[in-house]
């Protein structure tokens, strides 16, 4: 088949895709390649995306082009995603070759609607969803067996063990979390502990080509930055001075970027806004899993106070399906809100059937000093669930998901209880309380991790709703569709863009 002219405005190559036989997913994109964007706008933002144009020009050999992905991590938050954007955006305006680039949302497309933030912030920027690319709709085993995949991995630096054989294919991290070392690909790996991934996306853009960076990619980067780190709150203590000085630094290249207080606001509140999600929604919303020797604990963050969170109807029952539908031996939910004075404030809830092991996380983040929690424990009525109020609200998820990882170590180092079946009603509390101390006394001299699984694995892929055409499977994007769908974007950009100043 004659290969597709993919130069930006070659509105003849996309309808000549349309009816070429090729996959509906690509007759679907040439379909809408000319529709108009009705999105809300803002005296801000660009009316067209332009964020999303690749250095596209006619490809020869399709088959034979390699691709370069820039892939964020499986949590896709706002951070992960607009890392992924950016940097791709960076990497394409300024690579000389004709390299193809492109980002990948590490997510199912049926999930970007538990992010609210993500979407809100899609729809302000005027990025259409439609002309993303979403990890089930790319087969990047097949491309890297097909010898033309790269992967540059922003926003995470290690695989899951589903993704164990493309740590070959990995070229470049840029990360902001500490790295580990077993773990890490062996490649050329930037990591900063910085308050935002994008702060050191915008940095590789201002130190390498600032002649390129438009107000639409500076303002996705300068409304992540401020999301990430609280509105740089010195209180709040995630914004470190670079996070500060490129927050700044894209102030004054575009003086007409909206307040960092509007900003903020809006993406506080679209993140926070569970409202119609089920607790299972609410779960999977933001959500982490570790495991150790088949024992698996999922962690999440619930943007609501702690006794609403509780207080959901069959809530008790719906943690119980959650857990065994998904195969958890604990659940840690970690909820964060605002008060009336703007400050955060944290709570933290533990459930788990299994006696030992509840006992062992509960005692393991009530005695850390590494960080302090600082946790009060809250009555609660069930055994199998207990509740505290978290004193030191600098502690994110980020930082206690170590602890859990500990605790796991702890608890196979002190116990051999199989965890086939819930023990509670077989163990005493003299029991728990000597395998509890044994806990403590092994994580003192040092605990050994499982070097078969990754510290902190990412967020696992599920779907949004149950028997949704996903469940079936997409046709695999091949290479021929995505420069297609990255010509679509392109289509989607006028020639020149202006945008008068308030």
């Amino acid at each position: 088949m004659k290969p597709v002219g993919l130069h930006p405005g070659n509105a003849e190559g996309v309808e000549e895709a349309a009816g070429s036989g090729k996959s509906a997913a690509s007759r679907k994109l040439a379909e809408h390649a000319g529709d108009p964007i009705s999105l809300w706008s803002g005296p801000c933002y660009p009316q067209r995306p332009q964020l999303l144009i690749h250095h596209f020009l006619s490809i020869p050999s399709l088959e034979s082009r390699p691709i370069h992905v820039v892939l964020g991590n499986e949590a896709c938050d706002l951070d992960s995603m607009v890392s992924a954007l950016a940097l791709a955006f960076y990497l394409a305006k300024t690579t000389e070759a004709e390299e193809v680039f492109v980002p990948v949302l590490n997510i199912k497309r049926s999930e970007l609607p538990l992010r609210g933030d993500n979407v809100f912030f899609l729809q302000k920027i005027h990025i259409p969803e439609s002309i993303l690319i979403f990890r089930d709709e790319i087969d990047l085993h097949a491309l890297h067996q097909a010898g033309q995949l790269t992967l540059i991995l922003v926003d995470h630096h290690v695989l899951p063990k589903s993704d164990a054989a493309l740590e070959e294919a990995v070229a470049e991290v840029l990360d902001h979390r500490p790295i580990d070392q077993r773990h890490c690909p062996p490649c050329h790996v930037s990591v900063e502990l910085v308050g935002s991934c994008a702060t050191l996306v915008a940095e590789r853009i201002l130190q390498g080509a600032p002649e390129i960076l438009d107000r639409q990619t500076a303002a996705l980067l300068h409304g992540t930055i401020l999301l990430d780190c609280v509105n740089m709150d010195l209180k709040i203590g995630k914004a470190t001075l670079k996070d500060s000085h490129y927050v700044e630094k894209l102030e004054a290249l575009f003086p007409d970027l909206p307040s960092r207080n509007d900003i903020f606001d809006s993406l506080q509140k679209a993140k926070f806004d569970v409202s119609g999600l089920t607790t299972e929604q609410m779960l999977r919303k933001d959500q982490k899993t570790i495991s150790r020797q088949g024992t698996k604990v999922a962690i999440s963050a619930i943007y609501m106070d702690m006794e609403a969170f509780l207080q959901r109807s069959g809530l008790l029952a719906d943690l119980r399906a959650f857990c065994q539908a998904h195969s958890y031996d604990a659940l840690v939910a970690m909820t964060i809100f605002f008060n009336t004075y703007n400050e955060p404030v944290r709570q933290l809830a533990v459930f788990c059937p299994h006696a030992a092991l509840r006992m062992t996380i509960c005692g393991i983040l009530e005695r850390s000093h590494s960080p302090p929690l600082k946790l009060t424990p809250v009555p609660s009525s069930h055994p199998d669930l207990q509740a505290y109020l978290q004193g030191n609200t600098q502690i994110s998820r980020k930082k206690v998901l170590p602890l859990l990882q500990e605790a796991l170590s702890a608890y196979f180092d002190s116990t051999n209880i199989p965890l086939g079946q819930p023990e509670t009603e077989g163990v005493s509390r003299e029991q728990v309380d000597k395998e509890l101390d044994r806990a403590g006394n092994s994580l003192l001299s040092g605990l050994s991790q499982d070097e078969e699984e990754p510290p902190l694995p990412p967020t696992p892929m599920n779907s949004l709703v149950d028997e949704c055409p996903l469940d079936q499977g997409l046709p695999k994007f091949s290479a021929e569709v995505i420069f297609e769908k990255c010509s679509q974007i392109s289509l989607s950009e006028p020639t020149t863009a202006s945008l008068s100043k308030k």
